[in-house]
């Protein structure tokens, strides 16, 4: 290892991290400033107004830190596997597409348990990989890796495709590794804040409900493979119609994160299997 290089990545990632925290620090003392203004209504009034519901929300998370992550890249030699072909879906070889020569079959797609059996069995670190989301109707099944049961959104990613037999035919892999958190403890926004800032910006819509919130990671600062990773609220919302949105909110900042999912498996082409 390059010691000299490695240790010059990370001076650089403290201080662009340090720029980032003071300006978060400005930005929340002012924003915080702006909850709660004399002679309007409290937000819990606000929210009943629109009919904005939510159950018991997490109390018991007051810090968390940064973390710092590389970007795996992945060998053919990892697809050992005969039964698998591999494709990397670009230069680095750090997204991997793999379709089974013989389509696996699932145990029972009504049980979410399966997919996390099929991940155990056929996944490279399966184990550290989390189910997210199962979409029944397009058959595909999304994981995030975890590390102490937090996700990292969208920065490693498992997604799962089956046939109408119920057979697993392809899947998405990547992948991040030599994760640190790092020492420094940040202040966590209280989800109610979080709510707060969702609905004064706009997405939280009125007659729905706040089903789940959860903290995560997300990518804040992205190099060539080094990571920069924030404490992030994921709010999982029900609407009025029965469907289903997420948001994502930096847990230090307090800004609304839009994570863009990549699009590529709903091509034709690369995710019509049937």
């Amino acid at each position: 290892m390059d010691w000299n290089r490695t240790k010059s990545i990370f001076i650089f990632v403290f201080l662009i991290l340090n720029i980032f925290l003071y300006s978060l620090y400005v930005n929340r003392y002012n924003e915080a400033k702006d909850i709660e203004v004399p002679g309007e209504r409290t937000i819990e009034a606000r929210l009943k107004d629109d009919n904005i519901t939510y159950g018991t929300l997490p109390n018991n998370i007051e810090s968390a830190s940064y973390m710092t992550a590389q970007v795996h890249k992945f060998t053919p030699a990892e697809f050992s596997n005969s039964n698998q072909q591999v494709k990397f879906k670009d230069d680095n070889n750090t997204k991997a597409r793999v379709i089974f020569m013989r389509p696996v079959k699932l145990r029972n797609v009504s049980d979410d348990a399966s997919f996390t059996d099929f991940a155990l069995a056929n996944i490279i670190e399966g184990a550290s990989y989390a189910l997210w989301k199962v979409d029944r109707e397009e058959r595909v099944a999304i994981f995030f890796q975890k590390t102490n049961n937090r996700m990292f959104y969208y920065s490693g990613s498992l997604k799962i495709k089956w046939n109408a037999n119920n057979e697993v035919t392809m899947y998405e892999q990547t992948m991040i590794d030599n994760i640190e958190e790092m020492e420094q403890q940040e202040t966590v926004i209280p989800p109610l804040q979080i709510i707060q800032t969702l609905y004064a910006k706009g997405p939280l819509k009125p007659d729905s409900r706040i089903t789940q919130m959860k903290l995560g990671y997300s990518t804040l600062v992205k190099l060539t493979r080094t990571q920069v990773l924030v404490p992030t609220w994921e709010v999982q919302v029900k609407l009025s119609d029965g469907t289903k949105e997420e948001y994502f909110v930096n847990a230090v900042e307090g800004k609304v994160i839009e994570i863009q999912e990549d699009k590529q498996e709903s091509e034709e082409e690369d995710w019509g299997v049937e």
